[in-house]
């Protein structure tokens, strides 16, 4: 099993910054791909960004390209979303995710692992 546990949402206006800290514990070394994910109130759960522990392989989903940045700290297990410029839009639980094959991207299903998820409200 792995655990995850996300950190640093809150609550900020428009135009404003937070990271997000997602830290793993548990089997990490049965996990390739880290993700992070958010859902919005009365929407489905939505791909924003992965990396891979080894290094590369980094993705975005387009509304956030530009102003999202995520990073790993392999020594301790953590990955960070960088959130720039935030927007009303932004405004959901976001969610850490861990893949057990290197393939895993945008869809939900190809995680195996979720933290509970951290609220971030972004008012206008």
């Amino acid at each position: 099993q792995v655990q995850l546990v996300e950190s640093g949402g809150g609550y900020v206006q428009a135009g404003a910054s937070l990271r997000l800290s997602c830290a793993a514990s548990g089997r990490t070394f049965d996990t390739y791909v880290m993700g992070w994910f958010r859902q919005a109130p009365g929407k489905e759960r939505e791909f924003v960004a992965r990396i891979r522990w080894s290094g590369g392989g980094t993705a975005y989903t387009d509304s956030v390209k530009g102003r999202f940045t995520m990073s790993r700290d392999n020594a301790k297990k953590t990955v960070y979303l960088q959130m720039n410029n935030l927007k009303p839009e932004d405004t959901a639980v976001y969610y850490c995710a861990a893949g057990t094959s290197d393939y895993a991207f945008a869809r939900p299903s190809q995680y195996a692992y979720w933290g509970q998820g951290t609220q971030v409200t972004v008012s206008s």
